[in-house]
């Protein structure tokens, strides 16, 4: 599964030589080029150059809080001395790469897998036929690692930091690591764990016995509970709920906590599991719910009366809430916009609180 990630990319270049061999990689990344301004008149290449802002280390220190990859055509020792002031978490910090002047090598510096610089600088090797250096200790061992398979799966880790250590020594030890996959998983998404790097995993089938000689086990599941497995386990959530939300004006936002709390406790569902919460455009200064989706660490998506009239019209309709807010129904239509029609479970409707959950494929 591809993992370059594109979003925002600067390039830097410090000699006319990396101006020509960034036009090699200008139409093959939507990034922004910065070279010092005595070369912006002076080199055949540097249309579409941008000057650095005051220096080089200051142009990569703004570049470094923006941008989701940096790519730098020099010397790595200058590199490492300019960004390293700036390193704050691997959880965060972007990509970074270094490619030499001639384009013989390209080096995953900074943020292989989260950042997502292998992948890229593999994407940037084949373009320029060079030499792709990757040093992470899982991609030399070829297996895959625990914080990319979590990427690729969109889920979660209830302890990331130790649950990747763990594992992913454990995988370039050569030690066993198993994977499982909820059953539930399986028959409600179709879910099938072969789509993504599984190197060096051993799959754990749903009716087979974990097995003593494992020295961990990823357990992918969505539900609250798991199982007290006989090794270490660490549990993989897929963010695949999605949760529609309607609530009474000036609601305690910690009576919607709780009811939201309680009503995924009754489908026996991890919270990490949601990947989104949605309501109505009119609740969109809603206390409750702005403090519901930041608890939940998700994006709240609204949608006006008009977008979810349609929809509504498959669920009950209640008057008062036309009344009040233009449309019949807000829960349901809402989930059933942000899972493309796969609700799930019941409605909860309780204390001025409706929450109806769907799921993603």
């Amino acid at each position: 599964m591809s993992t370059v990630r594109c979003e925002s990319v600067s390039l830097f270049t410090l000699t006319p030589g990396g101006q020509k061999l960034a036009s090699q990689l200008r139409g093959h990344l939507p990034m922004k080029c910065y070279c010092a301004e005595k070369y912006l008149a002076h080199s055949t290449f540097s249309q579409g150059f941008e000057a650095f802002a005051g220096s080089f280390k200051n142009s990569v220190a703004q570049a470094f809080m923006r941008d989701s990859a940096i790519i730098v055509i020099g010397a790595c020792g200058i590199v490492v001395r300019t960004i390293a002031p700036l390193l704050a978490d691997k959880l965060s910090d972007p990509a970074v790469l270094v490619i030499d002047e001639k384009g013989h090598n390209v080096i995953s510096l900074l943020s292989g897998h989260l950042g997502g610089a292998n992948e890229l600088t593999r994407y940037v090797s084949n373009i320029l036929e060079a030499n792709a250096v990757i040093t992470t200790s899982t991609d030399v061992n070829q297996t895959c690692s625990l914080d990319l398979l979590s990427r690729q799966m969109c889920a979660e880790l209830v302890d990331f930091r130790r649950a990747t250590k763990t594992v992913n020594q454990l995988l370039v030890s050569g030690e066993p690591v198993g994977i499982y996959v909820d059953p539930d998983l399986i028959e409600l998404l179709g879910f099938d764990i072969h789509n993504f790097d599984i190197r060096g995993l051993r799959v754990v089938a749903a009716d087979e016995p974990i097995a003593n000689d494992l020295s961990a086990l990823i357990d992918v599941s969505m539900n609250g509970e798991r199982p007290d497995w006989p090794v270490p386990s660490f549990q993989l959530i897929p963010k695949r709920i999605v949760a529609g939300v309607g609530c009474r004006k000036a609601l305690a936002p910690n009576v919607l906590l709780s009811l939201f709390e309680q009503h995924l406790a009754r489908h026996h569902l991890h919270p990490l599991a949601v990947a989104s919460l949605g309501s109505i455009d009119i609740k969109q200064d809603e206390p409750a719910l702005l403090e519901l989706a930041k608890r939940c660490q998700v994006p709240l998506t609204l949608y006006s009366a008009e977008q979810l009239a349609q929809s509504a019209e498959r669920f009950p309709s209640s008057e008062f809430v036309k009344k009040t807010v233009g449309v019949g129904s807000v829960s349901q239509p809402v989930a059933w916009l942000l899972s493309g029609g796969q609700l799930l479970g019941e409605t909860l409707k309780t204390q001025g609180v409706t929450i109806s959950l769907g799921v993603l494929n």
